[in-house]
């Protein structure tokens, strides 16, 4: 009889501890699982809540905005100023941070504000190698290397229902106030040695070449000896996803690329003797349209410059 208690109570300890063992690795799961739960939610918060700056050091860059007072009085903003673009509120309408994509967005469209030699309205970076002065430019003997990580966030269509074009970024001459002088211009502007556009998804690469190759040195000078080439694009469609341009000069040559698979060199006569203007790259949003209602949004992700 004393035996046949025992037993029971062996087996009524057993059974308890066998639930208290089961209950508590079930809780153990749950408390698991439980915790996972929560970091995944906090995870998600914190994810969500990221705010995402673009790769862009404005230290050597102005900006040219589509205000201001008509044809030639279009606001520039140089070094140190444009450091502060995020609370200015002359440029964040037209240049301001996407803190969700980590971009840089050009905003332009119409306006009666444009510079000197054009009609076109921009919301476009200016390099200065030296912050607040345009006179400070670079040869291609010096050379130069560009490179820009960017998307078309937003583009009207003109009437033909294509997109309307947009020139993403160049580099443009620039004479020295001698050359200036010489020809007896007003002012030190030379045409853009290069014109990238984007254009219906595609990116198209412009040049200039020279009319007459036995033009003499002070003839080589003026803005009508040169003219535009009949432009390139590049295969690939990039449409309004991210893509890289990158231009590299040096003496007598300039090569272009887009995404690092595809390549228009340029080493004729023409970008030879292109050597005797000084250069500045510009990048951004240079709208190409005078349509009612046309605008573009460019987004800048990341820029880098050497000299």
């Amino acid at each position: 009889m004393h035996n046949t208690k025992v037993h029971i109570a062996k087996s009524i300890w057993i059974g308890v501890m066998a639930f208290l063992t089961v209950g508590a690795v079930a809780q153990e799961k749950t408390d698991r699982a439980a915790d996972v739960k929560t970091k995944l939610v906090k995870k998600k918060k914190r994810g969500k809540g990221k705010i995402k700056l673009p790769k862009v050091d404005l230290s050597h860059w102005k900006v040219t905005i589509p205000v201001g007072k008509g044809k030639g009085g279009a606001v520039s903003v140089s070094p140190p100023e444009i450091l502060g673009y995020a609370t200015d509120s002359v440029l964040t309408p037209y240049m301001y941070n996407d803190s969700t994509s980590g971009a840089l967005v050009f905003y332009a469209y119409p306006t009666s504000a444009t510079t000197a030699n054009t009609k076109y309205s921009r919301s476009e970076l200016r390099e200065q190698m030296e912050p607040g002065n345009d006179k400070v430019n670079w040869t291609f003997a010096q050379g130069g290397t560009l490179r820009a990580k960017m998307a078309m966030g937003e583009v009207s269509r003109a009437d033909d229902g294509k997109y309307h074009k947009v020139i993403i970024a160049q580099i443009h001459g620039r004479l020295t106030d001698e050359q200036r002088k010489l020809i007896g211009q007003k002012e030190n502007n030379a045409p853009p040695i290069l014109k990238i556009y984007w254009q219906n998804g595609k990116i198209r690469v412009k040049t200039k070449v020279l009319k007459y190759a036995g033009v003499d040195q002070k003839g080589i000078l003026f803005k009508e000896a040169w003219t535009d080439d009949k432009g390139r694009n590049f295969e690939q469609e990039v449409g309004f996803k991210k893509f890289t341009i990158e231009v590299k000069v040096t003496d007598g040559k300039m090569v272009v690329s887009l995404n690092k698979s595809e390549f228009f060199v340029y080493d004729d006569m023409s970008i030879k003797r292109w050597g005797i203007f000084e250069n500045y790259f510009k990048v951004g949003n240079y709208f190409q349209s005078r349509d009612k209602g046309a605008f573009a949004k460019v987004k800048l992700y990341e820029l880098d410059v050497e000299h």
